[in-house]
C-alpha cells in the first residue's frame, strides 16, 4: 500500500519550507503607539501630566488611586478627554463661531441694508441715506421729482448747506489742517443751492421726504462709470468728491492728500479701481484724515459683501460640498457594492482545475518514512478538496445559558455544509457559572456532545496563557466527540480551560479572557503550519482533531468565530466560503448581524436600525476599499492561510507577526488595554490590515446571523463603553497605516481618519444639530443660504430610508429608523460621553455577569511569576516519539509480566512469576527508557495510534472497542484516569503536579 501511494503522489507536491520560514520569529513585535514601555518621559507622558498638573499624586490616592499604572492611566483619561474637548470645541467653532468672527451681524445681510444706486425709482441720496422724496416739496433751485427721475439715488447732500463745524473729524485733529480737503467750506461761495436750509429732522420733514432706513448702494461697475466719475471708496464708504474738485479743479502742490485723491480718481480699472483703502491708510497722516473725509464726502457704501462675510459664506460652502460629498460617496459605494459586488462574490464558485495538487506530504506527519506509523495524512488534491474547504466553527464561550448555546451548536450543524469539512470548536473560558445558571458552562457544553468513552475524562494539559504573572499557566481539557443533529453528527472539540491546582476553589478558575480564548486556536495552528514547537495542549488538540477528521489539522484553511448567543443561518457559512473561494485576496469576511430579541424592550428597539446601518452602509462602503475596519466578533470569518499559486501557503491569521502581536501579556498603558482587553475583535482586524494592507477584509450582507442584544440600558452602557473606546483607540493605529487603498482623499486612510474624527466630536456634533433644529423653529429661513444646512441635515437623514429601499426593501426598517433618531441623544451624547469618562475603566461592566466575579477584573493583574520551564514545548515529531515510546515500554512490560505469570520462578530475593512485584531493574534492558529524541518503532503504530486507514471512506471512523481488562503496572498514576486503551493515555502523566483537585464544580 505505502508503496502504491508512494507512486501514485502527483508530481508536484508542496514544498512548505519554500515559504513556511521562520527567519523573523525572534524579531520583536511590530510597536503600538505607546511606543518603548520602559521610557517613562515620552511626549505622551509627559503631555498627560501637564494637562493633570493640578491634581498630584496624593490627591488621586485618596480618590482610591493607589498603584502608579491606575493613577497614570486616569491622568491619560483626562488628556484624552481634554483632547476630545479640544476637537469639538475646534468644530463647534468653524460651525458657528467662524463665520460670527468674519461676518458679524452687523455685516452678515449687508445687501438687504442697501437700496441701489439708479435701482430705487423715487428716491434721492442725503448723506448716504435713502429718502423717498415722491411726494417731496420742491423749493427754488431743487426739484427733487426731476433730479428722481434724471438719476434716482443721486446724492443730493451738495444742495444743503454745510459747514466744517457739523464735521467734528475734521476740528478735533490740528495735524490734518494742512489738507485742503480738509480745512476747506463746502458752501463757501454760494455753491450751495438751498441756503440756509441745514440736514435737519425737521426741514425734511417740513419737505416731506422720508428716510427709508437703508443706505445708499453703489457697485464697483457703476463708480467706474462717467456718471460717477469723482466718487472713490474708501474701507467702503463711498465718497462723493464733486464740490472738492470742483472748488480745486487742478492738483494742488505739497498737498499729499490731494494727490492720494486725484491718483485714485484718475485710475482705469473697472472694478475696484477706485478703491483709495490701501493709499489713505499708508501713511499716518493721511489715515488720520479719513474720518474727516468720511464725514464731509460720504455718499453711501459698496452694497457687495463684505470679505469677511464672502470668506464666510465660502468656508460653508465648501464645507457643505465636502460633508454632502462624503455622505453621498458611502451612500453610492455602499449601493455599488450591494447591488453589484457583493452577489458577484457571494455566486458558487466555479472548480478550479489549473491547481491540481495541494499535498500535505512536506510534514513531518506526512512522511511514510518517519518511523511513526507510516504516514499520517492523505495526499489530496484540489479536486479532492474542492471549494468545500476544511473550517474550524469556533464558538468562545462565557457565561451563556444552555437555550443559547444549543441554539448556536444546533445552527452551525444545520448550515448547509458537509459535515466532513467543518468541525465545532468551542472553548469555555473557565469553570464559570453564568448568573442565573445552573450549571457551569463547562458542564452544559460538554452535556451536548456524544463522546466516545475513552474521551470521557481527558487529562488536563498545560499551555502558556495570555496573562501576567502565574496565571500564564494555564491547563485545560480537550473532549472530543460528536454534536448531534437530526440524524447528522457534526464532529465537536470542547476546549475547557480549567487552570492550575493553585486556582481550584477560587472565583472563575482557568479564565483568561476571549483573546486568550481566540489564541489556543491560532496558536495551535500557527505551530501546525510552521511545525513549530507544540505546548501539551497543542499536541492533545492534534491527535483528537486527526481522530475526529481523518486529516490532520495542517488541511484546514478557514476558522469561522462566532459568539455563543448567535444564530447562524443554514446557508450563511455556504456563501461566506464561496466568497473565500471567488477572491483569494480576501482574508478577512463578516455577514449582516440581525437583532434576535428586538422588541423585548426600547433598549433593544433603538438597536435595530444602528445594526443595520453600520452593516450596509458603513461596512458595506468599507467594502469597496477591501478595508472593512471591524469584523464583529459575534459572526466573522478569517482565513488561517491563504494558498499561493500550486505549491504553496501563505499563513495569514497563523502569520507570526499577527499571532505575537495579539498574544501581548504585559498590557499596561492605557492605550493598550483599551486595544486588548476591550476590542479585541476590532484589534485583530485592525493587526490583519497593518499586516496585509493589499489584502481584503469584506462584508457579505448575502450571509446572515442573528444574535442576542442588551435588553437593559446599564448592560447597553457597559457594552457602547467598550466598543467606542476601543474603536477610537484602533482608529488611532488604523490611520498610521499609509500604504491602504487609495490615495489622498479617496483611500481608506482618509476614511478611516474622518471616521476617527466623527468618533471624537458625536457630543458636540449632537449638540450642533439640536442648536440648528432650534434655531430654524424660532427664526424660520429668509433666504437660500439661509436653508443650506437645514436642507442638508434633512439630506443626511434621508439618506438611510432610500438605502433600505435600495437593498433590504423592506418597509419596516424605516420605521425602526425613525426609532433610532427619537434615541439620537443617547446614540451621539450619552453613550460617548459616557465612554470617554471611562477611558480608564477596562472591565466588562454589566455585561455578562457572572458568579462570584470581582468588580473590575480585567486579566491585566500581575500576581506571582511564571517559570517557563513549568510548559514543556516540543515539535510535533518529539512529542509523538515520546508517545510511541511509553507505548512500546507498556507494551513490552505487558508482555513481561505474562511471562513471569506464565511461567513462575524464585530467585534469591524470592520473586515468583504469579503475584509478586517487578524486579526492580526491569526497564534498564530498554535503550530508549531515558531518550527523549529518538524512537524505534515499527511502522504500524501510527495506524493503531490514529485508528486511521488511508484507503477508508468514511471521514470519522469509529473508536474500537476497549481490549479485555489487563494487568495495570502503573496502577498507582492511573487511578481515576482514562481507560488505558485511550490512545491518548500517557500514564507517566496520570496523577501528576498538574492533574490533582480537579473535581472545582461538576466535572472539574
Amino acid at each position: 500500500m505505502e508503496s502504491e501511494f508512494q507512486n501514485n503522489r502527483p508530481p508536484s507536491a508542496l514544498r512548505r519550507a519554500k515559504t513556511l520560514n521562520r527567519p523573523e520569529r525572534y524579531q520583536p513585535a511590530t510597536p503600538l503607539l505607546t511606543g518603548n514601555k520602559e521610557n517613562s518621559c515620552n511626549v505622551w507622558v509627559i503631555f498627560s501630566k501637564v494637562v493633570t498638573f493640578w491634581a498630584p499624586g496624593a490627591l488621586l490616592s485618596s480618590i482610591g488611586l493607589h498603584d502608579k499604572q491606575s493613577r497614570q492611566a486616569w491622568r491619560e483619561k483626562i488628556a484624552l478627554c481634554f483632547i476630545a474637548a479640544i476637537m469639538g470645541g475646534i468644530v463647534a467653532f468653524l460651525t458657528v463661531g467662524f463665520s460670527a468672527v468674519l461676518c458679524p451681524p452687523s455685516q452678515s445681510d449687508n445687501p438687504f441694508k442697501f437700496k441701489r444706486f439708479g435701482e430705487a425709482p423715487g428716491h434721492l441720496g442725503i448723506n448716504g441715506w435713502q429718502f423717498d422724496v415722491t411726494n417731496g416739496l420742491s423749493r427754488p433751485g431743487l426739484d427733487f421729482q426731476k433730479l428722481a427721475e434724471e438719476q434716482n439715488g443721486q446724492d443730493i447732500s451738495v444742495f444743503f448747506t454745510r459747514t466744517n463745524k457739523q464735521f467734528p473729524a475734521c476740528l478735533n485733529n490740528p495735524n490734518i489742517q494742512q489738507f485742503n480737503a480738509v480745512n476747506f467750506e463746502v458752501c463757501d461761495k454760494n455753491e450751495c443751492p438751498l441756503k440756509d436750509v441745514f440736514i435737519t429732522l425737521e426741514n425734511l420733514e417740513g419737505m416731506k421726504i422720508v428716510n427709508t432706513s437703508t443706505k445708499v448702494g453703489f457697485d464697483w461697475i457703476q463708480l467706474a462709470g462717467t456718471r460717477l466719475e469723482n466718487y472713490l471708496v474708501i474701507d467702503g464708504n463711498v465718497l462723493n468728491l464733486n464740490p472738492y474738485l470742483k472748488r480745486f479743479p487742478d492738483e494742488i502742490p505739497d498737498d499729499a492728500l490731494d494727490k492720494i485723491i486725484r491718483t485714485v480718481l484718475s485710475t482705469d480699472h473697472r472694478e475696484g479701481g477706485k478703491d483709495g483703502t490701501r493709499l489713505f491708510f499708508g501713511r499716518s497722516e493721511t489715515k488720520a484724515a479719513v474720518n474727516c473725509l468720511v464725514e464731509k464726502f460720504y455718499a453711501g457704501n459698496i452694497d457687495k459683501e463684505t470679505i469677511g462675510c464672502f470668506t464666510s459664506q465660502l468656508f460653508l460652502y465648501v464645507s457643505l460640498t465636502v460633508i454632502l460629498g462624503i455622505v453621498m460617496a458611502r451612500f453610492a459605494m455602499a449601493c455599488v457594492f450591494n447591488w453589484f459586488i457583493s452577489h458577484r462574490l457571494a455566486h458558487t464558485p466555479k472548480s478550479n482545475k489549473r491547481n491540481p495538487v495541494l499535498s500535505q506530504a512536506a510534514t513531518p506527519w506526512s512522511d511514510k518514512n518517519n518511523g511513526m506509523g507510516g504516514g499520517m495524512t492523505k495526499v489530496m488534491t484540489m479536486d479532492d478538496v474542492g471549494n468545500d474547504l476544511y473550517t474550524v466553527l469556533l464558538v468562545t464561550c462565557y457565561s451563556e445559558d444552555e437555550a443559547g448555546l444549543r441554539c448556536t451548536c444546533e445552527s452551525m450543524a444545520a448550515t448547509e455544509y458537509p459535515d466532513d469539512r467543518k468541525m465545532l470548536f468551542l472553548i469555555c473560558d473557565g469553570v464559570i457559572t453564568g448568573h442565573g445558571n445552573d450549571k457551569s458552562t463547562p458542564d452544559i457544553c460538554i452535556d451536548l456532545m456524544e463522546i466516545p468513552p475513552e474521551f470521557k475524562d481527558p487529562q488536563p494539559q498545560s499551555y502558556i496563557a495570555v496573562a501576567a504573572g502565574s496565571k500564564q499557566l494555564n491547563m485545560a481539557k480537550v473532549y472530543a466527540g460528536y454534536f448531534p443533529w437530526k440524524d447528522r453528527r457534526v464532529p465537536m472539540i470542547c476546549v475547557v480551560k480549567c487552570g492550575g491546582p493553585e486556582e481550584q476553589g477560587k472565583p472563575k478558575p482557568g479564565n483568561r479572557g476571549k483573546r486568550d480564548s481566540q489564541l489556543i486556536l491560532m496558536n495551535f495552528f500557527s505551530r501546525v503550519t510552521y511545525n513549530d514547537r507544540m505546548a501539551p495542549l497543542d499536541y492533545e488538540l492534534f491527535g483528537k482533531i486527526h481522530y475526529l477528521m481523518g486529516v490532520t489539522p495542517d488541511f484546514f484553511e478557514i476558522v469561522l468565530m462566532v459568539d455563543a448567543d448567535t444564530k447562524v443561518y443554514p446557508d450563511s457559512l455556504r456563501i461566506l466560503i464561496n466568497c473565500m473561494c471567488n477572491d483569494p485576496l480576501i482574508m478577512g469576511l463578516c455577514g449582516e448581524t440581525r437583532i434576535a430579541n428586538k422588541r423585548d424592550s426600547w433598549v433593544t428597539s433603538i438597536q435595530v436600525f444602528e445594526y443595520y446601518i453600520s452593516h450596509h452602509l458603513g461596512k458595506g462602503f468599507e467594502s469597496v476599499f477591501g478595508g472593512v475596519t471591524c469584523l464583529p466578533g459575534c459572526f466573522c470569518m478569517y482565513r488561517l492561510k491563504a494558498r499561493k499559486g500550486d505549491d504553496d501557503w501563505v499563513p495569514i491569521i497563523t502569520k507570526p507577526e499577527i499571532v505575537q502581536e495579539y498574544s501581548q501579556n504585559v498590557v499596561d498603558t492605557l492605550h493598550q488595554k483599551n486595544l486588548l482587553l476591550l476590542g479585541e475583535d476590532r484589534f485583530l482586524s485592525t493587526l490583519m490590515l497593518r499586516n496585509f494592507p493589499h489584502r481584503k477584509m469584506m462584508f457579505c450582507p448575502q450571509a446572515i446571523c442573528k444574535t442576542v442584544v442588551p435588553d437593559d440600558f446599564n448592560v447597553l452602557l457597559s457594552q457602547r463603553r467598550r466598543w467606542i473606546n476601543s474603536t477610537i483607540h484602533n482608529l488611532m493605529e488604523l490611520v498610521l497605516v499609509r500604504n491602504l487603498c487609495g490615495t489622498f482623499c479617496f483611500s481608506m486612510q482618509f476614511v478611516v481618519f474622518m471616521e476617527l474624527i466623527g468618533t471624537v466630536v458625536l457630543p458636540v456634533a449632537i449638540l450642533l444639530t439640536y442648536s440648528l433644529i432650534v434655531s430654524i423653529i424660532l427664526k424660520p429661513p429668509s433666504s437660500f443660504s439661509d436653508a443650506i444646512p437645514l436642507m442638508m441635515l434633512g439630506f443626511v437623514l434621508g439618506l438611510p430610508a432610500i438605502l433600505i429601499l435600495f437593498t433590504t426593501r423592506k418597509l419596516v426598517y424605516i420605521a425602526w429608523m425613525f426609532i433610532y433618531l427619537l434615541a439620537l441623544p443617547v446614540w451621539n451624547f450619552i453613550l460617548p460621553t459616557y465612554a470617554y469618562w471611562h477611558f480608564d475603566d477596562f472591565s466588562w461592566g454589566e455585561t455578562r455577569k457572572v458568579e462570584g466575579e470581582a468588580k473590575g477584573d480585567d486579566h491585566s493583574k500581575k500576581e506571582g511569576h511564571f517559570d517557563a520551564s513549568s510548559v514543556t514545548l516540543k515539535r510535533w515529531e518529539d512529542w509523538e516519539r515520546a508517545r510511541v515510546r511509553r507505548i512500546k515500554r507498556q507494551e513490552r512490560q505487558r508482555q513481561q509480566v505474562q511471562r513471569q505469570n506464565s511461567a513462575p520462578y524464585s530467585n534469591e530475593k524470592g520473586y515468583h512469576g504469579s503475584g509478586g512485584t517487578l524486579p526492580s531493574g526491569h526497564f534498564t534492558d530498554d535503550p530508549y527508557y531515558a531518550s527523549e529524541t529518538a524512537s524505534n518503532i515499527s511502522s504500524d503504530v501510527g495506524q493503531q495510534y490514529y485508528n486511521y486507514d488511508a484507503n477508508a471512506t468514511a471521514y470519522n471512523p469509529q473508536p474500537q472497542q476497549p481490549p479485555p481488562q489487563q494487568y495495570d503496572p502503573y496502577s498507582q498514576y492511573n487511578q481515576g484516569a482514562a481507560p488505558q486503551n485511550d490512545p491518548y493515555y500517557y500514564p507517566d502523566q496520570g496523577q501528576g503536579r498538574y492533574n490533582q483537585g480537579y473535581n472545582h464544580q461538576g466535572r472539574f
